[in-house]
């Protein structure tokens, strides 16, 4: 199965999104680090996961572990609510007691599919994830901690639900990608965030993780699907979009924030990627305050 990286579009202070699929949608096979949960809202989803089909009936939840192999067949008639969310957003080494499971391996354990779950803890965990979705819906103060104490109620049922069996564990380990590519990915990824706002080259970045510059633009256009320098670019107009759709700034401010060196090659890349001007995108989709 061929898989390519997917990197959610997701506001770096508060790494989650959750949004409606369409039934006649398809996606095709891919990974990615952030946890990802599936609702079925209507109808029943075909999705697919470590070379097996599941189909999951209207009511039922599905979660996919960090760089778990995903994809999804046409579902006609279904709707489904998904979510997806960084778990450095837990904050889990302020949190972690001496006897808990670490999130990556609670997630690597628990059954993926709700069927599995006692109906009770089903039901909860329904429930929030409903209540989770509408909260994101609304344009209200402090939603984010809103969502996050849901979140986080979540994950406390999850040290509750049962967990597969040892050979099962195994076969999870041996699907999901690789643990030293994913590490050496997020090292990349954590590096882009701190240091986006100034010059980075593929050099700098090559030897901060180890590698020869050639053998990083390799690594990085097969497990990423891009050039690093495509990569970075997405991850600055991301950004630069963002800020325009949160603060009413000048574009130099929004320009030097995001990592450009200039007010005319943010402008100018900001239009070919986006389709329109820095400036019009702020006035489409600033946050009117009240």
């Amino acid at each position: 199965m061929s898989l390519y990286l997917e990197i959610p579009d997701l506001n770096p202070l508060f790494p989650f999104r959750t949004f409606i699929c369409q039934g006649w949608e398809i996606t095709y096979p891919h990974w990615h680090k952030e946890i990802e949960f599936i609702y079925c809202l209507k109808g029943s989803v075909n999705l697919g996961t470590n070379d097996r089909i599941i189909q999951l009936q209207e009511g039922e939840i599905y979660f996919f572990y960090s760089g778990e192999p995903q994809f999804f067949l046409a579902s006609p008639d279904s709707e489904r609510i998904v979510y997806q969310f960084d778990l450095k957003m837990f904050h889990e080494n302020a949190n972690l007691q001496e006897t808990d499971r670490n999130l990556y391996q609670l997630f690597l354990e628990v059954l993926n599919h709700s069927a599995a779950w006692p109906t009770e803890m089903t039901a909860e965990i329904k429930k929030l994830l409903l209540e989770i979705f509408e909260i994101s819906q609304q344009a209200i103060e402090g939603q984010q901690y809103a969502i996050t104490g849901k979140l986080y109620q979540i994950i406390s049922l999850f040290y509750r639900l049962p967990i597969k069996e040892t050979q099962q564990q195994l076969q999870s380990a041996k699907k999901i990608y690789p643990t030293e590519a994913l590490e050496q990915l997020n090292l990349i990824f954590e590096y882009v965030e701190a240091h986006f706002e100034n010059t980075i080259t593929l050099d700098e970045v090559a030897s901060h993780i180890g590698f020869s510059s050639s053998y990083f633009s390799r690594f990085f256009k097969k497990n990423v699907g891009l050039t690093f320098s495509r990569y970075l670019m997405e991850y600055r107009i991301n950004h630069a979009k963002y800020i325009l759709g949160t603060e009413n700034i000048p574009m130099t401010e929004v320009a030097s924030r995001s990592g450009f060196a200039s007010i005319k090659t943010f402008h100018h890349v900001f239009k070919a990627a986006v389709g329109m001007a820095p400036f019009q995108f702020q006035k489409k989709y600033l946050l009117q305050e009240d």
